[in-house]
C-alpha cells in the first residue's frame, strides 16, 4: 500500500512571492547596520558615564517610576504588533487595524513621555551640552527615540496602505517589516533600561 503524499506547507503570505522574501532579507541587513551604531552609541555612554563635569550624575538625574512607565507602553507594544501579524496572517483585517492603531498609539505615549523626560531634565540644568556623561546619554536615548518616532509615522502609512490596496504580498510583506523593526527596538530599549536606568540608579 502506498502512503499518501506530503501537503506542501503553505508558506505565510508576507513570503509567497520571492522578491517579497528577498526584500524581508535585505530588510535584516538593515537591522544588522541598526544594530552597529546602537552598539557605538552603547560603547560610548559606557566609556563618558563617569564624566559628568560635577554636574548631575545617573544616581541624581533618573528616576525610575516615568522610566518604567515608557517601558509598560513599549513592551505592551510590542505585544499588539505580534497580534497585529497573527491577524495578517488570517487575513483578519479589522483586527489587524485596530492592532497597529494601538501600538502606534503606546508607541506615541511612550515619545511623549521621554520628551517629558528630556525637557525636566534641560529645566534643571543637565542640558545635553554639559556634561559627556549627559552628550551620550541624550545621544544614545533620543536616537532610539527617533527611531520610534519613524515607527509611528511608517504605521499610520501601513495603515492608508491597507486602507487603499488590502491585504496583498506587499503590503503584507511592508507589515513584516515593520513588525520586525518594532521588535528590534523593544530589544534595544530593554538594553537602555538595563544598563542606562537601573545600573545607573544603583551604581
Amino acid at each position: 500500500m502506498s502512503l499518501p503524499a506530503r501537503s506542501e506547507e503553505r508558506l505565510p503570505i508576507e513570503f509567497a512571492e520571492e522578491e517579497q522574501s528577498l526584500r524581508v532579507t535585505g530588510f535584516w541587513l538593515f537591522l544588522i547596520t541598526d544594530l552597529l551604531i546602537f552598539a557605538s552609541l552603547f560603547s560610548s555612554y559606557a566609556v563618558y558615564v563617569p564624566m559628568s563635569a560635577g554636574g548631575p550624575t545617573p544616581m541624581g538625574l533618573f528616576h525610575l517610576g516615568p522610566v518604567l512607565i515608557e517601558t509598560l507602553a513599549l513592551l505592551t507594544s510590542s505585544f499588539t504588533v505580534g497580534v497585529a501579524i497573527w491577524a495578517m496572517r488570517r487575513g483578519q483585517i479589522s483586527l489587524l487595524r485596530y492592532a497597529l492603531v494601538v501600538t502606534l498609539l503606546l508607541g506615541a505615549v511612550f515619545v511623549g513621555l521621554e520628551l517629558h523626560e528630556f525637557v525636566l531634565d534641560v529645566a534643571q540644568g543637565a542640558g545635553w551640552q554639559r556634561s559627556a556623561f549627559l552628550s551620550s546619554f541624550f545621544l544614545l536615548v533620543a536616537t532610539h527615540g527617533a527611531h520610534v518616532s519613524f515607527g509611528i509615522l511608517w504605521a499610520i502609512a501601513l495603515l492608508f496602505q491597507l486602507a487603499r490596496h488590502g491585504l496583498t504580498a506587499v503590503t503584507s510583506r511592508k507589515l513584516y517589516t515593520f513588525a520586525l523593526y518594532w521588535h528590534f527596538l523593544d530589544i534595544v530599549w530593554v538594553c537602555i533600561f538595563t544598563f542606562v536606568y537601573l545600573i545607573g540608579k544603583v551604581s
